[in-house]
């Protein structure tokens, strides 16, 4: 989990790249950007937004022979080692852009090389490095006072409200390829950020096996349990799993079945559909690991606890309190309307 509240960015090198097909060329700056109060608050809002808004999704550098022979991991490296160099690497980088923008689609755009201070990450501090890009363009007008009018001029510039492309390298794990958030607003040319630039691969950590699981577990639920039995036996499921997740420091497979899976009947199905479906989930040989509470909590969100009715009826259950759905809601069968229906108990009617 990640905290940027009190990050700081030590170093700014601007650069800008084009699109190396169309001979655009590029613009190397000399010189570190001089940050000022002014702008400082801004630029740190433009880089770090779209990282508090986005679930973590790590990445580590990748190399299919050694991770020596990775040029941006090696890049990286020098400016954790020796921050004074900080722009002469940025060129470095921005150059190994340049070089993998060839194809058409892709836009040329401003890159930015920040080191950055004091970040929190799995609550302890360390530093970083921020590569990002700025790419669309928009229109604004700019206002000038004429002799006897106000005349309007039609300009373009970046929209600090969306930052294009963005990857904050945190200085942890270095020799297994560091820890790495990346995002990426324009999905037209992905390939060209993740894997022709930044080289990078799922970081299969506790926060990404408990995220896939607990998708796998969801799936199962719709695809086996809500056929087989119902739509509340399937909230019930999902209930019970992310319960257990919740309270477990450590994942344990037979333990995890022995308590979610009321239903004997479904223990051979769930076998058969992990046996079927986990290469999607990246779980094929997962029995055990640590639980990411960020990763429970974010599903958590995510996942559905209402039975939507098609008499224009929901029924909202509640993950926090399982036993209530168990205890006080009842599923049946009236012969005489020829429809299901549901009876709920209840002591009194809870003021909204």
């Amino acid at each position: 989990m990640i905290n940027l509240y009190s990050a700081q960015i030590e170093s700014l090198s601007i650069h800008r790249v084009g699109n190396k097909s169309r001979s655009e060329g590029a613009f190397l700056s000399k010189e570190r950007y001089q940050l000022n109060d002014e702008i400082t608050p801004l630029i740190k809002e433009f880089f770090f937004k779209p990282f508090r808004d986005k679930e973590e999704n790590y990445y580590q550098f990748v190399h299919e022979s050694d991770l020596e022979f990775h040029e941006l991991s090696s890049l990286v490296k020098s400016i954790f080692e020796n921050p004074s160099r900080s722009h002469e690497v940025s060129v470095a980088i921005a150059k190994l852009l340049y070089e993998q923008s060839e194809h058409p689609h892709i836009k040329p755009g401003e890159v930015y090389v920040a080191h950055i201070e004091n970040v929190m990450l799995d609550n302890e501090k360390v530093d970083a490095v921020g590569v990002f890009k700025s790419e669309l363009k928009q229109d604004f007008l700019q206002f000038k006072e004429g002799e006897s009018n106000l005349n309007m001029h039609l300009e373009q510039g970046v929209s600090l409200n969306k930052l294009d492309k963005g990857c904050l390298i945190f200085n942890k794990n270095a020799e297994e390829g560091y820890k790495i958030l990346s995002i990426d607003s324009n999905r037209y040319d992905a390939k060209y950020w993740l894997d022709s630039f930044l080289g990078v691969d799922i970081l299969a950590d506790e926060n990404f096996h408990t995220k896939k699981y607990l998708k796998f577990c969801q799936d199962f639920a719709k695809d086996v349990v809500l056929p087989a039995e119902d739509k509340k036996e399937e909230v019930m499921f999902m209930n019970r799993a992310v319960n257990h997740f919740a309270k477990n420091d450590e994942f344990v497979e037979q333990n995890f079945m022995n308590e979610v899976m009321e239903n004997p009947a479904l223990i051979p199905e769930f076998n058969n559909y992990k046996l079927e479906k986990a290469p999607k989930y990246k779980i094929e040989d997962l029995t055990s690991f640590p639980i990411s509470n960020t990763a429970v909590s974010a599903a958590r969100k995510k996942i559905k606890s209402v039975i939507q009715l098609d008499t224009n009826i929901q029924i909202k259950l509640d993950f926090i309190n399982p036993e209530s759905a168990e205890k006080f809601v009842e599923k049946g069968w009236d012969e005489e309307r020829q429809m299901y229906y549901y009876l709920v108990y209840f002591n009194k009617e809870q003021k909204s």
